[in-house]
């Protein structure tokens, strides 16, 4: 059986590169059609493996663990393709390919008239092996692959249109963001084989508890705990895949991309790497509370600072990118708690009506002839009542409102940094709460500004506005079904059942979801419904509908009287301007210093131009002797005779 299964798995990615390897070098001789039909054709192949795999690991109970391929040896080290599949590694593969596979076929329609086409399915495609791989890893050396080939495919996918300089720019700042943290991320792992001896997920986390007191001493005289140190490194390379503040500058830019791209980056792939990775590194985590205080409150500013910035978004893309920030930050904030099943719940809940929401935003983009400026839209809903409706179920979704998923996912992440004990709990417990109302704020303001009111856009486009085509909609009304369901199916096997099994390792005094009381589905919503969270999410609805539909003049008012604080969201909280100031700027000023010393001084001027002159001095003197005069040459032989006696009378 297991065999069999080992074929499955190596075939779950493989399957997804052909097709990336069929759109990409051979788009011209298969055409749009070939190219489409091949990634589609993968991707979705992958997602029925993935149903097989969920089925045999979950629903049957097997595990697997081990290398299918050594490629090679190097100092000690082995270099394998190595698969641990368990139910988190099953749970994030049908995720990973069920999203893909709607993005696949919604490209279809949204890039119909793209010069790049099959270039962008070959993309794509490549983009759900990365993940793949990544989840599929059980050892650090595949991890660090696939991680890193994530990043590089988003580098491709956000500067897609090529010809755009902001989109070049977006590209190549998500790059070097990422550099930053994936540096972290490195760090952390050559740390883990320096003290572990071995790159092999198992190992380690066998190893780790004896480890748990020793310390380090990265400054002469200060120690440090080994694992604190190790956490924190590989956190440091979630907070840049995953969007941590400050590591968060490059997300929202990455809206440069074609709007599929963007459900995809957002949704399934690469910012669910880090959540992924720190849930499957809990056995290290749980043995380092600071480590654990860290991720809970910077989580917490993500959750509640980028949510503000929502607000003041007028760009659809953009709103729901800060949403994506936001709910990271949620994801995140359980990590901390030590609640990493919420976490994930959240991170498979999210992960649907995320791109429902970002594909619904495209599927408007499209009947507004590429215009996302909410501004200039308003009374889309008679026009466009798929899309409306199915937008309706991934804000209901994303704000919390019971029965949709994401009430379930996130209510449980509320109660359980509630329990938590973690210095930072407080803080934090406060951030997810307040962010309950900005997130519904922001989330209503969209619906009402998109799809209500008078319409504001130009005649043209009015008269020219209808329904996206079905294979727009296809994918919409497909994700809005487990937006709708998968939260009061999964929440008590996952929560409170034993779906992850030995996936997930939680110390007994950090168990914060053991302590949240579960009676079934319709208590929890009972509960859900008296609790400060619904009543936060009502009254932020009742404060968009004022806003933005009954009083809509009132904004501007608002906007007058708090201008400091409007301009300073605008801005982003200055961390653009920071960057470009001080790193950018840093690092040009740097680089043009070392070449006014070190090129111009010092290698052109003494090195090259310094040896000419010298060269030319020298020979300006020696020509001098050079005079054709007998008396000069007598004269110089006189003087060369007496200098080479006195020389050899002085020895």
């Amino acid at each position: 059986m297991f065999e069999n299964m080992q074929n499955v798995y190596l075939a779950t990615p493989l399957v997804c590169l052909a097709g990336a390897l069929l759109a990409g070098l051979f788009g011209k001789v298969i055409g749009r059609a070939g190219a489409h039909t091949a990634a589609i054709l993968g991707v979705g192949m992958a997602f029925v493996l993935s149903l097989l795999v969920f089925n045999d690991t979950v629903l049957k109970g097997h595990v697997f663990n081990g290398a299918v391929f050594t490629w090679g040896v190097s100092g000690g080290i082995p270099m394998e393709i190595g698969f641990l599949i368990d139910p988190l590694t099953a749970m994030m593969m049908v995720v990973v390919t069920f999203v893909s596979l709607m993005v696949h076929i919604y490209t279809i329609g949204y890039m119909h008239d793209d010069a790049g086409y099959q270039r962008f399915f070959s993309y794509i495609a490549l983009f759900t092996f990365a993940m793949l791989m990544l989840v599929m890893s059980n050892n650090f050396l595949q991890l660090f692959f696939g991680w890193e080939a994530v990043g590089l495919v988003s580098y491709l996918l956000i500067g897609f249109w090529y010809t755009r300089e902001t989109a070049i720019f977006a590209n190549l700042k998500a790059f070097l963001v990422n550099r930053v943290g994936d540096f972290g991320f490195l760090l952390g792992i050559a740390a883990i084989y320096l003290h572990f001896g071995t790159l092999d997920y198992a190992a380690v986390f066998a190893i780790a508890p004896q480890l748990a007191t020793t310390t380090v001493q990265i400054l002469p005289g200060v120690n440090w705990m080994l694992m604190t140190v190790i956490c924190i490194l590989l956190f440091i390379g979630a907070m840049g895949k995953s969007a941590q503040v400050p590591l968060h500058v490059w997300l929202p830019d990455s809206m440069e991309g074609p709007t599929p791209i963007s459900a995809l980056i957002h949704a399934a792939t690469m910012v669910t790497a880090g959540i992924f990775m720190v849930a499957r590194m809990s056995p290290l985590f749980e043995l380092s509370e600071t480590a654990l205080s860290v991720i809970l409150v910077i989580g917490a500013i993500t959750a509640l600072f980028m949510g503000f910035l929502g607000i003041v978004q007028n760009d659809i893309k953009r709103v729901v990118a800060y949403s994506t920030l936001s709910q990271l930050g949620y994801m995140t904030v359980a990590l901390g708690a030590s609640a990493y099943a919420a976490g994930i719940f959240h991170l498979m809940t999210h992960a649907f009506f995320k791109a429902l929401l970002f594909l619904g935003a495209g599927s408007v983009i499209i009947a507004m002839h590429h215009e996302q400026d909410l501004r200039k839209m308003g009374g889309l809903k008679k026009y466009m009542p798929f899309t409306f409706i199915t937008a309706w179920v991934g804000t209901l979704a994303l704000t919390g409102i019971p029965p949709f998923a994401g009430f379930f996912s996130k209510d449980a992440i509320i109660e359980a940094v509630h329990h938590s004990k973690l210095p930072g709990a407080g803080f934090a417990y406060v951030a997810v709460l307040a962010g309950v109302f900005v997130t519904a704020l922001y989330s209503f303001r969209l619906m009402f500004l998109a799809f209500y009111g008078k319409p504001r856009m130009d005649e043209h486009t009015r008269k020219h506005l209808h329904e996206s085509p079905a294979v727009v909609v296809i994918p919409l009304i497909l994700l809005a079904i487990p937006s709708l369901v998968a939260g009061w199916i999964y929440i008590k096997p996952m929560l409170f059942g034993n779906f992850f099994g030995d996936a997930i390792k939680v110390l007994p005094q950090h168990n914060v979801l053991a302590q949240i009381h579960f009676a079934g589905i319709g208590p929890f919503i009972a509960h859900g419904l008296q609790s400060a969270p619904f009543i936060l999410a009502v009254l932020g609805f009742g404060l968009a509908w004022l806003l933005y539909l009954r009083e809509p003049h009132l904004p501007d008012k608002i906007r007058d009287r708090i201008k400091p604080l409007y301009n300073l969201l605008v801005r982003k909280y200055g961390f653009d301007e920071f960057n470009q100031k001080v790193f950018a700027g840093g690092a040009r000023g740097l680089g043009g210093l070392l070449w006014r010393i070190g090129d111009v001084k010092i290698i052109d001027g003494l090195a090259v131009n310094g040896t000419a002159r010298a060269i030319g001095w020298l020979s300006s003197v020696v020509r001098h002797v050079q005079s054709g005069f007998i008396y000069h040459y007598a004269f110089a032989m006189i003087i060369g005779l007496f200098l080479l006696m006195t020389f050899f009378l002085h020895r």
